[in-house]
């Protein structure tokens, strides 16, 4: 291989180095609740186990053609009531955001500084003289 002759007076010029990057400062992370994020976590990991627990029951039931609804229903009410207890949880974590303005009168779902209808109901979120 044939390498390019380099002039003498860029030989002895000063090589250029790098710049240092300078660490970009890392953004703002909204402040949520510890304890609640950890809540949260516990909650979705017992959602999701309860959840393949419960297809698994009624699969391994109809294999076998012999399937309880009995079983499969107390299941379901307990995976039930972790669900609704996560979405409690949620629903605490969101208003503690900063684009929470409030809970709505009909769902109890939060609602941003915006909205004018509830994102879960639909309800309207303007008082009814306001709007006229």
């Amino acid at each position: 291989m044939i390498r390019p002759r380099i002039p003498e007076k860029l030989r002895q010029l000063p090589r250029r180095r790098p710049a240092k990057e300078q660490p970009k400062p890392a953004p703002a992370a909204p402040t949520e609740n510890k304890e609640l994020l950890a809540q949260r976590d516990r909650l979705l990991e017992k959602f999701t186990v309860m959840q393949a627990d419960l297809g698994g029951a009624f699969y391994e039931m109809a294999i076998r053609d012999h399937v309880r609804l009995d079983v499969l229903t107390r299941k379901a009410a307990e995976l039930q009531r972790v669900d609704a207890e996560l979405l409690a949880v949620e629903r605490l974590l969101e208003i503690e955001r900063a684009d929470a303005a409030g809970l709505c009168g009909s769902c109890g779902s939060p609602y941003g500084a915006a909205d004018r209808f509830c994102p879960q109901c639909g309800s309207s979120l303007v008082p009814a003289k306001a709007a006229a």
